[in-house]
């Protein structure tokens, strides 16, 4: 009997209320924010579109600005020690596999960063999601909960739901933003757990679809000392909107561009002069900033992956 997949945890009715997106302007492409509002923002703001062009040149001149009074402001920033309490919680993050198989490639090493000087390269990130982790962790965590909140371990899985598209086809679903596909793994009789076989199993392909590591991390550039934000950066904002100057974070170092090109995005990787070597590139407390950082209403979105398979069964000499 075919057994149809449970949903991992069921997604409550979408609101009509909208979310709010929380947009750096003036960092190109124009048109790329432009369509973003054109796609998912509220019905009536694509029809502001001369406003939205005057905002976003207005945000310009103040980065230009800002290139003239904080040229050097993202270079080697200065950072506290790690506090020795905190030891036996590094050890625990670094023998975890989300630790162990997500940075494998360069040197790596857990320390204390500084927020506000992060330089970005997304230059959006949900404000709801933000308010949200805000509310959460309060506005003073002690140095226990920031590290867990930086670098979480025990951090279940969101809400998702499965849906069967045809007999191999599948549609996972969730609001979060940190929704991915895993990887294709095989599996052994004794790790199929509660799989009741109709028949001696010879071993199973798994599809896995999850979150990821979800660490705050950056990779430092070892020329300029500039920190890059690569992963984290809702908890980031809303850190620093607590107050939070300083947070630990998982940083990785790059010598070279082939290095660069193995852990970082790739907006990053095709122009890494703008982020490494601009006087003044975009930072985090930018989205803090009213005169470049605009919120913009949009519909409440989901991320879809859809997995789909093939069976081919045929004979072939031994």
């Amino acid at each position: 009997m075919k057994r149809e997949p449970a949903p991992v945890a069921a997604i409550a009715p979408l609101e009509q209320t909208p979310h709010y997106e929380a947009w750096l302007l003036g960092q190109a492409p124009l048109r790329k924010y432009l369509d973003f509002v054109g796609d998912v923002g509220m019905p009536g703001l694509s029809g502001a579109r001369p406003d939205l062009v005057r905002e976003w040149t207005a945000a310009e001149l103040v980065y230009e600005e800002l290139a003239r009074t904080e040229a050097g402001s993202a270079d080697h920033p200065s950072c506290p020690p790690l506090d020795p309490a905190l030891v036996p919680l590094v050890e625990q993050v670094r023998s975890s596999p989300r630790y162990t198989r997500t940075f494998d490639s360069l040197p790596t090493r857990i320390q204390m960063v500084d927020l506000a000087h992060l330089v970005v390269c997304q230059n959006h990130v949900t404000q709801t999601f933000v308010d949200a982790i805000c509310a959460r962790l309060g506005p003073d965590p002690d140095p226990a909960t920031l590290f867990r909140s930086c670098l979480p371990l025990d951090e279940g899985a969101g809400p998702v739901e499965i849906r069967a598209l045809g007999s191999k086809r599948y549609q996972f679903r969730s609001p979060s933003t940190d929704f991915r596909f895993h990887e294709p793994v095989m599996l052994r009789e004794d790790q199929l757990c509660g799989h009741e076989a109709f028949g001696a199993i010879a071993g199973a392909l798994g599809l896995v679809v999850g979150f990821s590591c979800n660490f705050l991390n950056a990779v430092c550039d070892a020329d300029s000392g500039r920190l890059l934000l690569h992963n984290g950066y809702h908890r980031a904002c809303a850190l620093l909107a607590l107050g939070v100057r300083y947070a630990p974070c998982v940083v990785q170092t790059v010598g070279s561009r082939d290095e660069l090109d193995i852990v970082a995005k790739p907006v990053v990787a095709s122009d890494p002069g703008y982020f490494f070597n601009a006087p003044r590139p975009p930072l985090l407390k930018d989205f803090l900033d009213p005169r470049i950082c605009k919120r913009v209403p949009i519909k409440r979105m989901m991320r879809v992956i859809e997995l789909s398979y093939e069976v081919r069964d045929y004979y072939m000499e031994a």
